[in-house]
């Protein structure tokens, strides 16, 4: 596990990726273009509306942990509907029968934009998620994802990051919780080239159980940096389950080209539709 610093191994240099690829999304036409950011902002101003009505609440954040996972996936439901019938961005789901028999696993998905640490929230149930400790800070939502025990990552502790997150995940799979893992750490534009970090790889290695990779094209769709949240249908799937056990150099490539072939035939089908 030792070498290199923490954010490399887990999270990485931020977005360097930034100068070698353009974001790739659609281009609406006409009235559907103009409304684009109307409705991105729409949906986004529900959402800020929606944590200041429920910030009243957080001192139930003490109540136990079932009762705020209730509340937090009906939370989480609700913005993706909003999603769905405000900014007309709507999602599907394939390969849900390679998690059937699993059990706990390690779940490592291509990251493109905040969409799928909310949607794999939902579509997982109860997963603990890999992320960055600033984002628990977050009035609210960060404080709910802390009281749910997500798994946050202090890259300023250096190497004793990694071991921390070894020890938390294993910790998460014990209760019977499947582990999400962004293996590049941070958002990638769609098509841009991988970049994944030996973190993915070391705690594969540690936890010893199956890894189910997960291939998307949001960023076609959720762009970096950008309000826009561009009409259309974003599709999650998910692949063929990795067995534990294999060497490290063989896991990462298996795993590296189950996901970016995805994903790359993913984002390239829907630009096509557009």
């Amino acid at each position: 596990m030792g070498g290199g610093r923490v954010d490399e191994q887990v999270s990485g240099p931020m977005d360097r990726r930034d100068e070698e690829t353009r974001p790739v999304r659609p281009s609406p036409r006409g009235l559907a273009g103009l409304m684009v950011l109307p409705r991105s902002l729409a949906f986004l101003a529900l959402v800020i509306a929606s944590l200041v009505v429920l910030s009243p609440l957080t001192p139930f954040l003490v109540l136990p942990r079932r009762v705020v996972l209730a509340i937090s996936l009906r939370v989480l439901r609700f913005w993706l509907f909003l999603l769905r019938h405000v900014a007309g961005l709507s999602f599907r789901v394939q390969g849900l029968e390679h998690l059937e028999g699993i059990g706990p696993c390690m779940v490592a998905a291509k990251h493109q934009s905040a969409f799928e640490t909310l949607a794999l929230q939902v579509i997982l149930t109860d997963p603990a998620i890999v992320l960055k400790r600033e984002l628990t800070l977050i009035p609210v939502a960060g404080w709910t994802m802390a009281r749910l025990r997500h798994i946050a990552i202090d890259r300023r502790a250096g190497a004793a990051a990694l071991m921390n997150l070894v020890r938390d995940a294993k910790a998460r799979l014990a209760e019977g919780r499947s582990l999400v893992i962004f293996p590049e750490g941070t958002r990638s534009a769609p098509l841009s080239p991988p970049d994944y970090k030996p973190g993915v790889v070391a705690l594969y290695r540690a936890l010893k159980v199956p890894c189910i990779p997960v291939a998307l094209n949001s960023g076609v769709f959720w762009p970096r940096r950008d309000l826009r949240r561009f009409p259309g249908t974003i599709t999650i799937e998910f692949l063929p389950p990795i067995p534990p056990g294999l060497a490290g150099d063989r896991f990462r490539s298996e795993l590296e080209g189950a996901i970016e072939t995805r994903s790359t035939a993913l984002a390239l089908e829907a630009l096509r539709r557009d």
